[in-house]
Order: structure tokens, then sequence, then C-alpha cells
């Protein structure tokens, strides 16, 4: 009997394969990085065959690591960066243009231009996002507008739509399997979060013809089977899919209402389970998918802050202030505190609860005494205060206060970032042994199609806390704290 499950975690910097035991016990992990686009400010792409092969060898390399061959693989689970958009030729597989990345701000002309015509409502209320470049359908309308006879070879079905799911399934599958999950197909802009099925209203707004668009699936199901996939047999299922924050919401065995996680990636997510109905927000949280299984449909509130993870990079690649993101806290630690700066990590513009994707970031109070320790501590406290405003926004709109929020992700090893957001929250922090959720959540799904794990109870029974960080900041220092922020986002 297959033992194993593969988890596969395509994020936004890099791809991570982990294996999966029963007891929910990494057998081996493995990591690769490839190259961000840029092409112009505010733009960002990413070459799709570059995450496919960075996911094949990280599954090649991951096996190795453990010891184990394809066959030994139960199946398969994906998590995965959202609203990434790719438009691939079904003939030969082959992309029509770079993957758009969900950072990606160049179509916010057009969701202005949607937002003049009064279209906003519509959006909202039947998708529960807002009109933002950050999600999907606004991606695809500019390719099939921009690149020479896209919008023909989609009318006549010669093309196909996909989130980074879709296409790894596609690819995994040898191209027999075009399909989404829901909390995937939640970020697209064209599907309505009560049918869980693709809009004709939104589509003819966006003008995406039907033919370019996956099949919606529930996240915990078998969608098809690899086939001429290298280092991998044919016939392993592909059994679990779903978004990357959704997925690290599962992982971290959220599965009642009222129970929240922030992730620390590449920017920062705060989900909280709402149960079996969709909550609308009047606080500029997203109402979302959290996942189905079976005929079982669980909703999120979410706040996104689009930089976290990714204002430390810059610090070490724009900055040059640290070589090694890992250097990051020593430094921040060799002071007390910021020295009165405050740094806004707007830089591809503000998300929840703001949506100003005019915004740009700032770094204010600066004098003569400051150095690059107290820039770091400054970044550091800024990926924590935008948080801030989201779980205030979320608790607001939900009617529910937080007793603890679970936090996972590379940078919730940081225990000086994991404090102060306890300190500016005054919520105790929960942080797992394992950290990346995103993948345990894909495995869990995955695991779940294919019997390896009986109940999600199982994954509660053996998920473990590593540490609690309660907060010990006093609250005339917290007002003081938050009223600086809020008059440097203000100014952003």
């Amino acid at each position: 009997m297959s033992r194993y499950i593969l988890a596969i975690d395509q994020g936004t910097t890099g791809t991570t394969v982990m294996v999966l035991d029963p007891k929910l016990s990494v057998v081996a992990r493995s990591n690769r990085e490839f190259p961000q686009v840029y092409p112009r400010p505010g733009w960002v792409e990413h070459d799709p065959e570059a995450i496919w092969t960075s996911t094949l060898s990280t599954i090649d390399e991951t096996l190795k690591k453990a010891g184990i061959q394809g066959a030994d693989l139960a199946g398969i689970g994906i998590t995965n960066q959202r609203e990434t958009t790719v438009l691939w030729r079904r003939r030969d597989d082959r992309p029509i243009h770079n993957a758009i990345v969900w950072q990606c701000r160049r179509t916010a002309p057009l969701c202005a231009e949607l937002k003049e015509n009064g279209l906003e409502s519509l959006f909202r209320s039947k998708t529960g996002l807002v009109l933002d470049p950050y999600f999907s359908g606004t991606k695809i309308r500019w390719i099939l507008d921009e690149v020479e006879g896209a919008r023909q070879a989609a009318t006549n079905g010669d093309l196909a739509f996909g989130t980074i799911d879709s296409f790894l399934t596609w690819r995994l599958s040898g191209g027999k399997s075009h399909v989404t999950d829901v909390s995937n197909a939640s970020r697209t802009l064209l599907m309505d979060l009560e049918t869980l099925s693709w809009d004709d209203e939104l589509l003819d707004q966006l003008q995406v013809p039907r033919s370019l668009l996956p099949r919606i699936c529930s996240s915990s199901e078998v969608y098809g089977h690899t086939s001429g996939v290298p280092n991998l047999p044919d016939g392993i299922p592909i059994a679990g899919i779903a978004g990357d924050q959704q997925a690290a919401l599962f992982g971290q065995v959220c599965f009642s209402p009222g129970e929240a996680k922030c992730t620390f990636g590449t920017g920062a997510f705060l989900l909280m389970n709402t149960g079996a109905r969709p909550v609308p927000s009047e606080r500029g949280l997203l109402t979302t998918v959290a996942w189905r299984i079976g005929d079982e449909v669980s909703y999120a509130l979410e706040g996104s802050a689009f930089i976290a993870g990714a204002a430390v990079q810059w610090l070490r690649d724009g900055l040059g202030i640290i070589r090694d993101a890992s250097e990051i806290e020593a430094l921040a630690r060799s002071v007390n505190n910021s020295g009165g700066v405050v740094f806004v990590p707007a830089l591809t513009g503000l998300g929840a609860p703001h949506w100003r994707a005019e915004a740009r970031g700032i770094i204010c109070g600066i004098d003569r005494g400051v150095t690059r320790a107290h820039l770091a501590r400054a970044a550091l406290e800024g990926i924590a205060l935008q948080n801030a405003d989201i779980l205030s926004a979320m608790e607001a709109d939900s009617g529910v206060k937080l007793s603890k929020l679970k936090v996972d992700g590379g940078a919730a090893a940081n225990d000086l970032l994991v404090q102060y957001q306890a300190d500016v929250l005054n919520v105790p922090i929960v942080r797992p042994k394992m950290l990346e959720t995103t993948a345990l959540g894909a495995g869990l799904l995955a695991g779940l199609a294919t019997g390896m794990w009986s109940s999600r109870s199982e994954a509660a029974d053996v998920w473990a806390s590593e540490r609690q960080f309660v907060p010990n900041m006093e609250s005339s220092t917290r007002e003081q704290e938050l009223a600086r922020w809020r008059d440097a986002v203000s100014r952003a």
C-alpha cells in the first residue's frame, strides 16, 4: 500500500515539496527558487516554464531525500500562490505570455474604469471581493486585450486559463485535467460565492469567454492522475487543491467558526473561519471560500497585506543593509526600539482594509541618529502594524473577539516580529511546531481524498504548538504605536 503524500507548495518566490507520512510528519523537504520578472515599475511576472521546471526538480530531489519511489505515493496535494494568472495553448501546453503575478498592479486603470462605471457593488455582492488589480479576472482581460491573437484564440476554444494550481494539474495529468478548486476560483472575480459556479454576468463585464475556464471542484477529491511526468509513474492521484492561505488555515486545523491564522510569507494573510455562510464585510475585508469537502462548504473573512517577508528581501536586495534575510532579527534586536521610525511597506500598494493601489512605501521619522538597525526594526514593526489594521476590521465584521491567533510561514520563526505582533494586537499568538502549514494543508486534503486519513479529527489530534507569545506592552504604549502608524499610512 502506498504510504506517503506528496505536497507541492508553489509560492511566489519558489517551490517547496514535502513528503508526509501518515502521522503528518515531514519525511523530506526541498525548495527551489525561481526568478522574478519586473518588466516595469509595479508590474510583476513569472515564467510559467520556470515554475514547472522548479516543480519537477523539487519533486525529484524530495523523493531522493526521502528514499522512496513515486509508486510509494498515495496522492499529490497542491497549494499555490492564488491569483497569479496563466493562459496557455491547449494543443501544446505552451503559455502565451508570462504569468501575471498577484502582486502586479498593471490592471489598476481597468479597475478604476470598472468602478467609474458603477460595477464595484456588483462584483462585491457576487464575489466577496473588491475591484483591485490583485485578482485574476482583470489579469485575464489584460492578456486577452494585449497579446496579439489571444482573444480570437480564446473565442475559438484554443486557450486555457488557470491559476497556478490549474496549470500544475494540467501539466501533471498530461493535459487531461483542466480544473481548479473553489478556494482558488473564489479569487478570480468570476465565481459567485453562493452558487460556487462561474457567473455569466461577471464574465460579460470582464469580457472573459467561458471556454477559457477550468471546471470548479471541491478541495479534496481525485481530479486526475499523473501522466507522462518525468521521474514519476503514471497513475498517481492528484487529490487535493487549495489556495495557499486557505491551505494554511486548514493546516492550522482552524476547522471551527471563529478560529483564525496569519501567514507570514511574501505578504501577510489573516483568515478567519466563518462557517457555512459567507459573511459580507463592511470594512474592506474579503469574503472568500475556505474549502469545500464533499457537500460541506466553509467560508472565511480575509485581510491581506501585499508586503511582509518581501520587505525583508527589499532591505537585503534593494538597500543592502543585510546580506541574508536571517540576519534581520539580530540586527533589529541590537536597538531597543525603532527610534521613532515608521516604515509602511506599501511597496506594491496597500491591501486590506485600505485598498489603495496607488499607495507606495514610506519611511518617516528619520533623524541623524537613525541607523540601519532602526530601519530593520521599523520594517518588522511595519509588517505587524499592517496586521493590526486587518484584525481590527475582522473582529468588527465578524462580531467575534479573537482569543488567540495562530501564525505560520517563514517569518513566523522571528521571535521579535511575533512578540511585537502579539503586543500590538493585544492577543496571544500560538506558533505551531511546523511553520509550513500551507504544504501541510494541501497534503492533508489529498490524504483525506485518498484514504490516508479518515477524518479531520486525526489532524487535530496530532497538531502541536511550539510556543505561545503573550502580550506584554502597556496599553498607552500600544496606542502611541498605533497612532504613529495611522499617521504614516495616511501619507503613503
